[in-house]
């Protein structure tokens, strides 16, 4: 089954590596798209950054298809043509049996996922440039066992936002035990990462979020502007989330884990968000870490991020507060049980 495709379209993102490329700016410039829509986290930085006018629903490329009447497109950018493909494999999957059309931008391709070459295809083909090729796939089903495929030896592996591992190879085989996540092969687990997941009831594996390699391979744009006063966050083990907290009253961020705080950095950062990061050293360089102007980093000595971050999560108020009375608070509450980084540019 596929959706007819007519002018004007609607161009769903997916990835940083679009805009960083300079692959959105082209597909608008020839598709004239009538909405452009943005899922995911870290895509919504680079749209930021980027100042392209897009909407923003932080929720996966499949689920935002789903809702969308008329001809959507998918467009994106893997980190390889093998793992774009395989990207848009996914996504097809659980739009089935309807049909998607992936514009794949790391080698032209348009991928023509079950549905046929028709002049809908042709016309977006002759419109881009890209190479039409037909493609099917099966509906995604219930699955106690995934592969993670187009891994590169020595990244990272991530299960909901959490690093659990670093690959061995190309594949990345996992399976749910006891409603737990289990390496099986492809990957030197990484069992404080597992421990964060442990006991959140795994059992359909074809859905949870997977994803191996940095998440977005560009630096942030740093902007010079915040406020002094207002919310601060507590942002613990889960930076892919901090865009459903984030409001315009917010002025500040702290944060547990080496990851959760470069990704809050590099977010942050690009808003002029100042972030009191919590870490211990074990970080896996997910993303370029950048921080806002009266951002600190707290290293622990010889503790866990995890224990410090329990202690200090009731400190943080609810309501309004200086920024600079959390810093200096915090500080004076950890003292000499961590090593501090000021970032004053």
């Amino acid at each position: 089954m596929s959706i007819p495709c007519s002018d004007p379209c609607i161009l769903v993102l997916h990835g940083p590596e679009v805009f960083d490329a300079g692959d959105v700016s082209y597909l608008i410039s020839r598709l004239s798209p009538k909405r452009v829509i943005v899922a995911g986290v870290m895509g919504r930085t680079a749209a930021e950054e980027s100042g392209i006018a897009c909407e923003f629903i932080s929720v996966p490329p499949s689920f935002v298809l789903k809702e969308l009447d008329g001809c959507a497109i998918l467009a994106n950018h893997g980190k390889t043509p093998e793992s774009g493909r395989i990207f848009g494999e996914i996504v097809a999957s659980r739009l089935f049996p309807r049909g998607l059309i992936q514009l794949e931008c790391s080698d032209k391709t348009l991928y023509a996922w079950n549905r046929p070459v028709d002049k809908e295809i042709r016309d977006i083909a002759e419109k881009t440039g890209y190479i039409v090729t037909p493609a099917t796939v099966s509906e995604r089903k219930n699955a106690r066992e995934r592969t993670i495929r187009g891994c590169i030896k020595g990244e990272p592996v991530y299960v909901d936002g959490i690093v659990i591992g670093h690959a061995t190879g190309p594949e990345v085989v996992l399976k749910a035990s006891r409603g737990n996540i289990v390496p099986v092969s492809g990957i030197i687990p990484k069992i404080h990462g597992l421990e964060k997941i442990r006991g959140m009831r795994y059992k359909d594996l074809s859905r949870i979020w997977c994803k191996s390699g940095k998440i977005r391979r560009s630096g942030p744009v740093s902007s010079s502007e915040r406020r002094s006063n207002g919310r601060v966050l507590f942002i613990d083990h889960c930076g892919h989330q901090i865009y459903s907290m984030l409001t315009p009253e917010v002025c500040g961020v702290v944060s547990v884990g080496d990851d959760t705080t470069a990704v809050c950095g590099h977010i942050c950062s690009h808003l002029g968000i100042p972030v009191f990061g919590i870490i211990d050293g074990d970080r896996d360089g997910i993303i370029e870490d950048r921080y806002a102007r009266d951002s600190v980093i707290a290293i622990a000595v010889n503790e866990r991020d995890d224990d410090i971050g329990a202690e200090i999560r009731d400190i943080i108020p609810a309501g309004p507060v200086e920024w600079n009375d959390i810093v200096s608070r915090l500080v004076r509450r950890l003292g000499n049980r961590v090593t501090l980084s000021h970032y004053q540019e």
